[in-house]
């Protein structure tokens, strides 16, 4: 299931089909926000075809297509003579307050694309007094989606490899620098680029003068390291002096913000009144991670000790892959089941009804004990039930009543 993996694999661009899709469908007005990074402006100029105006930091505007330079009064009079046509305007926030107004005015003409990496502007703007409110349709673009990335990238590797890189590139500033083995590159890139990884976050608060608040980080370094729990990271940060009182009901709102942000992912618990935090991003995951447990980004700590916590950390991050990409296949919600003697990786419901349990083992041998506890659990649940491996040649014994998919099986099934 394996093939030599060249040293060096081409440059790729990934099509990102699904967001350009979306951003398709969001017609005739919207806006464009996410994290910085995540290749936003990327996709915007290289998979549509607009008139494509970036603000600069001083309010002038440059025509990426002619290279002119514009005052804000001298794009003013070209946007009004251009409206009808399509038109994109990159970190539009830079703008005089007078420009949404000027937009609310004019009404909608044209196919306007409005692009941000400003979060907290982004959420002001689509709040009850702005007047961009009904006027443009919010898309937030994030990582790369499971499905683009995986179908490309099986075009140069296979195996584990396939998978892995599949997990880390999907944050798209990875791709141009990534050169197998998956594992070892992450380990060198967080050693050299560890403080750039944690100004990849900063910079969603800086931009509004809003530094990053040791509650944000406190929360990030929590879920990191597994308190994923609105009262674990309350009681965490109440123990720093972070929070005032340990009180879940405090933690919320900021919380929220950094779901909304979509930083972190909030799951249900299934048949419980709670839900379970994790990071989106695997790659923020081990920055936070590191940092909780050892401080790398003021100890020298080496590549190889790096390494050794990307391999204790990758089979949660193969599940988390795993999860997300088949909710999406099927178009099912997940939910984590969780009781006192087991839990379950994957359990995917339409509405209130589960359809699908599944179990994932990313590792090179499942043993007869294993698929015998694999069967007691899964078999609990009357759905689909799948237990998803590397190859199904390192399964010692198949178990009863439950489909064995691996790397192949996963791909026909997104290529279908």
């Amino acid at each position: 299931n394996t093939r030599i993996i060249p040293r060096i694999i081409p440059m790729r661009i990934i099509p990102r089909r699904i967001d350009v899709e979306r951003v398709e469908k969001a017609k005739p007005w919207r806006i464009i926000y996410g994290r910085r990074k995540t290749g936003k402006t990327f996709l915007i100029e290289n998979f549509t075809d607009y008139n494509y105006f970036f603000v600069n930091r001083d309010t002038t505007v440059l025509d990426k297509r002619t290279g002119e330079k514009y005052t804000y009064k001298e794009f003013l009079t070209i946007l009004r003579a251009l409206m009808g046509n399509r038109i994109v305007i990159d970190e539009f926030h830079r703008l005089p307050e007078d420009f949404l107004d000027f937009l609310h005015a004019i009404g909608k003409k044209g196919e306007l694309t409005l692009v941000t990496s400003t979060l907290w502007l982004s959420k002001k703007l689509l709040s009850g007094r702005s007047p961009l409110l009904g006027l443009v349709y919010p898309v937030r673009i994030g990582l790369i989606d499971e499905r683009d990335i995986l179908l490309e990238l099986s075009k140069d590797l296979s195996g584990k490899e396939l998978i892995e890189s599949a997990v880390y590139l999907r944050e798209p500033f990875l791709i141009p620098y990534y050169k197998p083995p998956i594992r070892d590159f992450l380990a060198s890139y967080l050693y050299e680029a560890r403080l750039m990884v944690r100004e990849l976050i900063g910079e969603i608060f800086s931009e509004e003068q809003r530094e990053l608040t040791n509650i944000y980080e406190g929360i990030m370094k929590a879920v990191a390291d597994g308190k994923n729990v609105s009262t674990e990271i309350s009681s965490l940060l109440f123990s720093r002096g972070l929070l005032a009182k340990d009180n879940p009901g405090v933690l919320q709102k900021y919380l929220s913000i950094l779901t909304e942000m979509g930083i972190l992912e909030r799951v249900i618990v299934y048949g419980k009144k709670r839900f379970r935090y994790y990071h989106v991003s695997p790659l923020i995951d081990l920055h936070y991670y590191l940092e909780e447990k050892y401080s790398y980004t003021e100890i020298d700590v080496s590549v190889d000790f790096i390494r050794k916590v990307i391999d204790a950390k990758v089979p949660f991050h193969i599940e988390q892959f795993f999860r997300n990409l088949l909710s999406k296949v099927f178009g099912l919600t997940y939910q984590k089941i969780e009781e006192r003697d087991f839990d379950v990786d994957i359990a995917l419901f339409e509405f209130k009804k589960i359809k699908l349990v599944g179990e994932v083992k990313w590792k090179n041998f499942v043993s007869r004990n294993e698929v015998k506890n694999i069967e007691n659990n899964l078999h609990k649940f009357k759905c689909k039930r799948v237990l998803i491996v590397p190859d199904k040649a390192i399964v010692e014994r198949e178990p009863e009543e439950i489909e064995i998919w691996d790397i192949e099986d996963i791909l026909k099934l997104i290529q279908r």
